[in-house]
Formats: C-alpha cells, structure tokens, sequence
C-alpha cells in the first residue's frame, strides 16, 4: 500500500541516520557491511520505509556508526520515535526528508520552483524520466525550496505496487495530520498545500483517480509527482528529466575540460567523500568514458563513485562501465540500465514502439521532419510524429537541446536498446536502409545550397548530421548501392568545404566502380563524376579525373542538362589549369562562360568571368583582367552575390599591385578582407593577407608589413609556406637585406612548386633572381623561369621584366 513519507507516526530517523551515515563518509552498502545488517535494511531506513526498527539492529547501527555517550542514547531515541530536535529547519509545515547535494540540476530547480511558488502557476507538475535519472531527489528539493508558498503543509507519499485509491487517500491524510481523506479540506481551510507523490507508475490508474479526487475537492491542493510516465490529469504540467550532460568524445583531455561536465561534477564530488587523494593524469579520460557509458544517470554514477574507496577510476569502469545500477525494486538486487530502459519501452503501445526502433538508426541528433521521413510508410499504427516525441519525452527516452532543427537524440542507452530490438524484430536491415534514404534526400535537397552566400549556413546544416551521414554511406555502399551512391553525389561540395577532399574522392571512386551502380540513374552518375573532379584538384590528383569530368560533360549534354554542363566545364577548366593544360582551360572557361550567356544564368557567367580573369593575368594583359573583375562585380551584384563581389575585390587587389599600384592594391585590399570576413569565406583571406603585405612592403610601411607577417606564419614543424615567405622576402628586400631576401624567395618557390597556381612561382623566382648574390644560382634560376613560361604560356609582366633588366 502506499506510505506516507513523514506521518504523525514518522519518528526523523531517516533523517538522523543518513546524517550520521554521511558525516562519516560511509556509503549505504559499507554501513550494512559494518553492521552486519542487509543494505535493503539501511535503505529502507534512510527512505522512512520503516517507522520502528528492531532494537538490536538500531544497537547495530550505532556501533558500526562509532556514536557513543550522549549522541549514542540520541540515535537510540530517534529510532524510537523521540527525536529531541528538529533535524530540518524549524518550519510550521510538514516535513519531508532532505535528500543529498544535487549537482547539475540548478537550472530545474529554479525554474520548478518558480513554477509552484506562484499563486497562478499549474495545479499539478510530474518529473518523468528513466529509473535512476534522479527525479525523486530533485522533487525533493524543490519541495523544500517552495514550502514557505504552502502554509497548508508540504507532505509527501510513497505509492508501492497494487495500491488502492482508498489506500492513498488514508496515506494523504495521515502524511496532513488528519484521521481521515474527509477532513482534509478542514485541515487546509482554504490555504496552499502541496502533495509529494513518488513513483507513480506503480498504480498509475489509482493514482490518477486518487489525485483527480483531491484536486476536486481542495482547490488549494497541488501535487509534485515523479514517475516513468505522467498522471495523466488535464491540470498537470510533465517536466521531462534527462541524464546529466556527459564529456562527448572529443573532449580536450584534461580536469578542467572533463569536470565543466555536470555528469563528471557530481562523480567526483560523491568520489570526494570516500576517497581524499586527487586524480592521477591516468585517470582522467576512463572518468570521461565511464560516465558516458553510464549514461549521465545520477544513481549510477553515484553507485560507481563510492567503489573509489577501494578501486581506482579505471578499475571502475572495466567492472561498474557495463551500466548495472543497483535500483531499488521489491525483492532488492541489481537491476541493469537495460532493464530499466525494458520498463519504459514496454509501457509503449506497438506502433510507438516501432517507431522508436527506426528511430534509434540515428546515431546522433535529428530533426522533426527526419523522424517524420524515416517513419513514414511504416507500420507505426499511424501514430502522429509530434505525440510520438511527446510521449518519448513523457517517459525520459528523447532528450531535447537547444532550438535549433536538428535537436532531438535518443538517449544513448535507449538506442542501443531499440536497436537490439529491431535486430530481434529482423527489421534492422530495412530500418538501417530508411535511414540511409533518409540521409541521401536530405543531402541532395541541401546540395544546391552548397555555392554562394549560402554555402556556410547550408554547410551547417549537413554538420549537424555529419556522424548519421557516414553512418548511412558505409552501410548503404554494401547493401543499398544505389542510394549510397546518390548520397556520395550530394557530398563532393561539403566534403571540399570541410576538407574531407580525400576520403570523399574515395567514396565517389568505390561506388562508381562497384558494378550494382551500372544502371543507377544517370544523372546521379555523371554528378558523381563531377565531384570527382572537384575533389581531385585538391590533393592533386587532376590528370586521374579529366576523363570522368569529360564524360560528364557528354552525359549532361544528352540529358539536357544546363546545370550539370556548367558544373563540369567548370571543374575541366580546373583540373586542365591543375594539370599545365592551359589552353585546355582557357577553352572550357570560355565555353562555360558561353553556356552561361545562352542561357541567362547571371551567377555562373559571374564565376566564368572571374575564372577566366587568371588566364588574362597568365598572358600578361592586366587590362583585360580589370575588365573581367568589373563585369564580375557588376553581374555578381546583379544576383546578390556579396562573397563573389568580395572575391572579385580581392583579385583586383592582386591586378594593382602587379600593375606596380600598391597603394590602390593595399586600400582594396583592406576592403575586400572586411568584406570577406563579412560572408564568412576564410579561404581566400590567406591569399589576400599576403596582397596586402607585399604592397605595404613596396610602400616602405615595414612595420605594418610585419604585422601582416606575423598572421601568416605557420608553425616552424609545417612544410615551407608560399604567402609568408614571399612577404617576408618583399620585406627583406625594402630592409636592404639581400641575402635573407634571396633565402625567403627560395623558401616561397619550394612551396609554390607544384602548386595549382603557377603565377605565384613565377614571382617567387624573379624574385630571387634579382635578390640572390651568388651567380650560378641566378644562372639555374632565370633558365627555370624561361622553361616554366614556355610550358605554361606565361607572359612576364612589364615590371617583372623591368627588375630583370630585359
């Protein structure tokens, strides 16, 4: 039957008996050993479970305790009921016992208390969530912190299994001091009172029926309740409660790092009564590992916080990191997470928990709508997706963070069960391919937001389901090719953005070749190829990748395809520029160039202009290559393409100081930094720092020049870096240093050596002709710069071949 936590039989001994227990730092199993007595008993005894213990095991007690004298005969007391004084602050309510320091959980304190301490706030609140997620100690205290808004009385019940209505109702009314349900009314005459009531899910209807009744008949009655699930009452508020938040995996390896961590705070503080020694280095990342492996829950992390008496942190998780928590059921003995996770799930009808099971192919977190697409068509008795998430909530199996789309995530534990049922249901191939469909949609619907202004932001969006997209290739490119396939195709832009340009470059081959994708669709095919394309030129692998990209091209063109053309015409210019082929490049930018005019395609005849820009300045005609970034800008506007505007900015600033203009190169330059730290490009801002510091060099503003410098050096263990060594040659030169200048010109054209630019090399070798004091080297030198314009139709610039004397 249900039992009143604090009844006008209740003596205060739980309270003196935990407060003993915790002053000599002992854990509830290490006083049971010390006493000889069953932990169950300790437990009970500390919950207020028993009113009247048995003499001799209350005599245990205090031996294994150490109390002695006065204090002794004041432990006997209250075991009998004679508690001298108050244990809690001296209140005119009832009493319910304190419970431990909460850690984490200040948040839903103050607003839980918030909540219940204004006259207006909800009849009627429930904490729901897993077993050991800590929702009766924090009902606790925050029954404690409202008292003072109830001068009706705070009290609280404890529903055991089977409990009747009537049964509840006499515990209510002895928990308020009154003989009978009947006469609370008159007990409370009109003033706020607040009923406990603790796991509810042990007679969920009575409990309805029961609360119903009260909140009927005392309109100044409320409740805090805690459960697995909620009443049920249209007047209550369900307050979802989550694990702590755990240390992810990338966490830096440290104390400080691991310990910002709620999950980890409260380890080490309840690790901080049973041991005194400080962490040793070696066990810092087990500590991370072993709460996340037991899931944030606060009961378990406290269980395998007070073994530190004995084990260190790394012991600990290799014998308590299996998730066992010791959970208090009828009958004792531990009972695993899983278990615990068991009660919940089966407490779902079939189509909830059918969509929990497809559910759970989600690694990470996940949006409204990819828990909509991943459960439609399946046979989840047509349950709507935002009651689905309600009653995930309602039971503590989802947490929820932050506002953004993509914030859903089933509790780790939680999905390891699903997915253990689904593999049992023989579903798990079939969840796993929705989920990998799920995933290639998504990707092809945010690929074409992956150029211009919203490159970033839909970058973003794929980071938010980075994990759950590798999830879903590597299962679909064994079962699924097709759709792994179409998902690869999608990628080659986010992959290049994010600098996975090699393992993407994989993918795309692998699936491609794998004969299952013969007959895919061909335009998922020849995007596949241009990808290939852009991912090649990134690591150096353009002449593998001209005929994919020339096939391509043919396949767009057969499909009627614009887009497609453009795209790889686009990507064949780059790789033939990659790859020496200059003339080649010229052609497909000229003809990308053309298509985009035909076609009245604004954006693309932007990047064509701006593309062939290089090849005017390859060829020496400067004038042209103004000409080229004025339409950029113009048609760049045309569109609202403020990155491409900045660009273009940035390369006019590069034109002028060619042209010997460095102080028109420096003004522009600045500008087109502001500009492009505006729209969030950070790859052509390294570049452009360098523009920057060459012409303030030429200026003589040495120190500003410096400045510059100083933002571009690289860690002295990385390769030769090309922009700061040739700024820092300029300088050197404008310093009259003419042999470190010719030892910074050599650095700067090791590294442009091979590079996809050659006009840098260019440079980088002028200058060192004209800075390096030995003979035989200028010698080499100037033969190298002849043969690298021959094979790459470069024309040298009227003041390059001015400082050669030619």
């Amino acid at each position: 039957m249900a039992q009143a936590e604090a009844g006008p039989s209740g003596s205060g001994f739980d309270v003196v008996l935990r407060r003993h227990r915790l002053r000599v730092r002992l854990t509830q199993e290490e006083l049971a050993a010390r006493a000889a007595i069953g932990v169950r008993t300790v437990r009970d005894l500390e919950r207020g479970r028993a009113s009247r213990p048995q003499r001799t095991t209350v005599e245990l007690l205090a031996a294994a305790l150490g109390l002695s004298g006065a204090e002794r005969d004041a432990f006997l007391a209250a075991a009998r009921g004679q508690v001298s004084d108050d244990p809690l602050p001296p209140t005119s309510f009832l009493k319910i016992p304190p419970t431990a320091e909460l850690i984490g959980r200040d948040d839903d304190v103050a607003e839980l208390a918030a909540r219940l301490g204004a006259p207006d706030g909800p009849r009627g609140v429930t904490l729901v969530g897993i077993a050991g997620v800590g929702k009766t100690s924090l009902a606790v205290v925050v029954s404690h912190r409202v008292a003072e808004a109830y001068p009706g009385g705070v009290a609280g019940i404890v529903i055991t299994d089977g409990s009747s209505v009537g049964e509840m109702l006499g515990s209510v009314a002895a928990a308020f001091e009154v003989g009978h349900p009947d006469d609370l009314r008159g007990r409370f005459a009109g003033r706020a009172a607040l009923l406990f009531i603790d796991a509810v899910e042990r007679s969920p209807e009575a409990v309805a029926e029961m609360v119903g009744r009260l909140l009927d008949r005392i309109p100044s009655l409320r409740f805090l309740a805690t459960g697995r699930h909620p009443v049920g009452l249209p007047a209550e508020r369900v307050w979802p409660l989550a694990p702590l938040v755990a240390p992810p995996a990338d966490t830096a390896n440290s104390l400080a790092a691991v310990s910002a961590y709620p999950a980890v705070a409260l380890f080490l503080e309840r690790l901080g009564r049973v041991r005194r020694t400080h962490l040793e280095p070696d066990e810092i990342a087990p500590l991370a590992d072993l709460v996340r492996r037991l899931g944030g829950l606060p009961l378990a992390i406290e269980l395998a916080a007070a073994r530190g008496r004995v084990l260190t942190i790394p012991e600990i998780l290799d014998r308590y990191g299996d998730r066992v928590l010791d959970l208090d059921r009828p009958g004792g003995g531990a009972v695993s997470l899983r278990h615990a996770v068991a009660a919940s799930y089966n407490l779902l009808n079939p189509g909830e928990q059918r969509a929990l099971r497809l559910l759970a192919m989600f690694r990470y977190r996940w949006s409204l709508a990819l828990a909509e697409q991943i459960t439609e068509g399946a046979q989840t008795d047509g349950a709507d997706v935002v009651h689905l998430l309600d009653r995930l909530l309602e039971l503590g199996l989802v947490s929820v963070r932050g506002s953004r789309t993509v914030r859903f995530r089933l509790l780790e534990f939680v999905r390891d069960y699903a997915a253990e049922r689904a593999a049992a249901e023989g579903e798990i191939t079939e969840a796993r391919r929705r989920h990998a469909v799920v995933l290639a949609d998504l990707a092809q619907q945010i690929a074409p937001d992956l150029i211009g202004t919203k490159l970033a932001e839909a970058a973003s969006r794929l980071d938010d389901v980075a994990g759950d997209l590798g999830t879903a290739l590597a299962f679909a490119a064994g079962e699924d090719p097709h759709t792994a396939l179409r998902l690869a195709a999608a990628l080659p832009r986010w992959w290049r953005f994010r600098g996975r340009d090699v393992s993407g470059r994989q993918w795309l081959r692998r699936l491609l070749a794998d004969p299952r994708t013969a007959d895919a669709d061909p335009w998922t095919r020849a995007w596949a190829k241009v990808g290939l394309a852009q991912l090649a030129i990134e690591h150096g692998a353009a002449a593998e990748e001209i005929d994919s990209a020339t096939a391509a091209v043919a396949e767009f063109e057969r499909l009627g395809s614009v887009g497609g053309q453009l795209a790889a015409h686009t990507q064949l210019a780059g790789l033939f520029m990659a790859t020496g082929g200059y003339d080649a490049a010229r052609r497909h930018g000229e003809a990308s160039l053309a298509l985009a005019r035909r076609n009245s395609q604004v954006r693309d005849m932007a990047v064509a202009e701006n593309n062939l820009t290089w090849h005017e300045i390859r060829e020496g005609d400067l004038a042209a290559a103004r000409r080229r970034l004025a339409a950029v800008d113009d048609l760049a506007s045309q569109c609202g393409e403020e990155r491409l505007r900045a660009l273009a900015m940035a390369n006019l600033a590069e034109v002028a100081r060619l042209e010997g203009r460095p102080q028109e190169a420096e003004t522009l330059g600045r500008r087109a930094m502001r500009e492009l730290e505006r729209v969030g490009d950070p790859n052509h801002r390294r570049r452009l720092r360098a523009t920057i510091g060459l012409a303030l060099a030429e200026l003589g503003r040495v120190d500003e020049a410096l400045e510059v410098l100083e933002r571009l050096r690289l860690p002295e263990d990385l390769p030769p870096d090309g922009p700061a060594a040739v700024v820092e040659a300029a300088i050197a030169l404008r310093q009259g240093e003419q042999k470190r200048a010719a030892e910074c010109f050599a650095r700067a054209a090791e590294a442009y050596d091979g590079a996809h630019d050659r006009r840098d090399l260019v440079e980088a070798l002028v200058g060192l002709i004209v800075s390096t004091p030995d003979p035989d080297e200028k010698v080499v030198t100037t033969r190298r710069l002849t043969e690298l314009c021959r094979s790459g139709g470069i024309t040298l610039l009227p003041r390059e071949r001015e400082r050669l004397g030619r």
